[in-house]
């Protein structure tokens, strides 16, 4: 699932899975390296996210001697809640479709 907000897509899985690393990791470094996506495209999709919401999915602390850090706020959490019921959700209305979708599919 999807959601956009003009051109920009606001939530995705992509975003889904990055903001479910950060919180497992603590760092969007870690959670770039994760999910095999570089420190550059994670920061662009984590800030694109925050600025498509009313506040933010993350928090972010700057380096220093003992490092930065990322955390999910509160926001943050209810957006990985609701996208992973709505996912569910649909998951359930549509196995019908998704059993004869899957038959036309190339094993």
């Amino acid at each position: 699932m999807r959601v956009t907000v003009g051109d920009v897509i606001a939530v995705g899985p992509g975003k889904i899975a990055l903001l479910e690393a950060l919180d497992e990791t603590g760092s969007i470094t870690a959670a770039a390296k994760s999910l095999d996506m570089s420190y550059r495209r994670a920061w662009l999709l984590i800030d694109e996210l925050n600025r498509t919401l009313k506040e933010p999915a993350v928090a972010t602390a700057a380096g220093g001697a003992k490092g930065g850090g990322s955390a999910l706020t509160e926001t943050g959490r209810a957006l990985v809640g609701l996208y992973r019921q709505i996912e569910a959700t649909a998951l359930q209305a549509c196995k019908p479709e998704i059993r004869q979708l899957m038959k036309l599919l190339a094993s």
